[in-house]
């Protein structure tokens, strides 16, 4: 049986990308633990859906924010998994923060250990990095990928960049995903705010943090007619000032929700949005995230920005509408009204074809066989 260290660098509490890939590795007989960062509350051990996780507590967690401080974190943890995960056949490393434990670990202490390096983003064009950071992300990819045995992206453009930006063959895509599930819509949302049936709710859900246009959501629906209504759900502390400022009746804050039940809240409003913006940035024009696939297996229309990714996955489906988030607030305000004026039923058919095509039992298949691959 192969032994799986499925690395990340966060708490590991909403992350259900990593979750939905280590329960299919382990139903496919793989021992899996999944190692990421103990956080104040949590458990250092303890399971997640039958998936084990190790939060690895670092004497230095405490310690101050200042940036030299926070490298000095970074290397605890990577001193600690290596110490502790070594011996492990496959290091599935998600992100660029997590792929140096691999490559230390191939490179110095278990030269037949294979890498696996999942990115969940475009990592040297993320928004909200200064031009150092996204060179010293470039040159760490550049030094690091010769050790990997196989990577994996989340859209067709950026497998494509990566090919570009490093001479290496296309990376394996395995797109954002959820299980496939047959919805019953539910009025929770309705109940909860106290919504009228005539009355429409649009969702986002997701990180609630800067770089992803949900402050000109916002600003769309402070000047909607006030039977139009919008729903944030998700977390982040980055516009915690601005969300709580929201005066307007037909704006609600909701907590995030775990990843098993989101689908069950998505499908209590009627479309579903992402605002987020080109600008630019790299990562955002191709970026084809786990909401979109959400909203389409949830059976919610969708409005979204006109980025390249997202708008082709949105017309080529036939499941919703693209507009462009930099235009004015009147004309997107009358985007989203003419657009809640459709017959929603002519979406119907093709949501359901869409989420019966793309789900995660279908990019189970490619994980598999990527694993397959590596075991040979």
């Amino acid at each position: 049986m192969k032994i799986v260290a499925s690395i990340v660098l966060n708490n590991f509490k909403n992350d259900s990308r990593v979750l939905k890939e280590n329960i299919s590795l382990q139903n496919a007989g793989y021992k899996v633990k999944v190692v990421a960062l103990h956080d104040v509350g949590q458990k250092e051990f303890e399971e997640v859906q039958n998936i084990p996780v190790h939060r690895v507590k670092l004497k230095s967690r405490g310690w101050s924010k200042y940036k030299l401080i926070q490298l000095l974190k970074y290397m605890e943890f990577i001193y600690r998994v290596v110490k502790q995960y070594k011996d492990s056949d496959i290091l599935h490393c998600n992100d660029l923060s997590a792929l140096p434990i691999g490559v230390i670990i191939k490179k110095f202490f278990n030269k037949d250990a294979k890498v696996v390096y999942d990115s969940h983003e475009y990592q040297v064009y993320r928004a909200g990095i200064s031009k150092t950071i996204s060179k010293l992300s470039y040159y760490l990819e550049k030094s690091l990928l010769p050790y990997c045995d196989t990577v994996i992206v989340v859209s067709k453009s950026i497998a494509q960049g990566y090919a570009k930006d490093y001479n290496i063959e296309e990376p394996e895509l395995i797109l954002n995903t959820p299980n496939f599930t047959k919805i019953n819509k539910s009025d929770y949302f309705r109940k909860k705010y106290q919504i009228l049936n005539s009355e429409k709710i649009f969702l986002y859900q997701g990180r609630l943090s800067k770089f992803r246009g949900i402050e000109k959501l916002v600003d769309v629906f402070r000047i909607m007619p006030t039977n139009y209504h919008l729903v944030l759900m998700g977390h982040g502390e980055e516009l915690k000032e601005v969300l709580s400022n929201i005066k307007n009746e037909n704006i609600h804050i909701h907590e995030s929700v775990p990843p098993y039940k989101i689908l069950e809240y998505t499908s209590s409003a009627d479309y579903g949005v992402h605002p987020i913006p080109g600008d630019g940035i790299l990562n955002h024009e191709y970026c084809l995230p786990n909401k979109i696939f959400e909203y389409t297996m949830a059976g919610l229309p969708l409005i979204v920005n006109v980025l390249p990714e997202m708008k082709r996955f949105i017309e080529e489906n036939n499941i919703g509408i693209s507009v462009d988030f930099n235009d004015s607030l009147e004309n997107l305000k009358n985007s989203f009204i003419e657009f809640s004026k459709q017959d929603d039923d002519k979406y119907k058919d093709n949501l359901n074809d869409t989420a019966s095509k793309f789900n995660w039992e279908e990019q189970e298949k490619v994980l598999l066989k990527i694993y397959e691959k590596l075991i040979k």
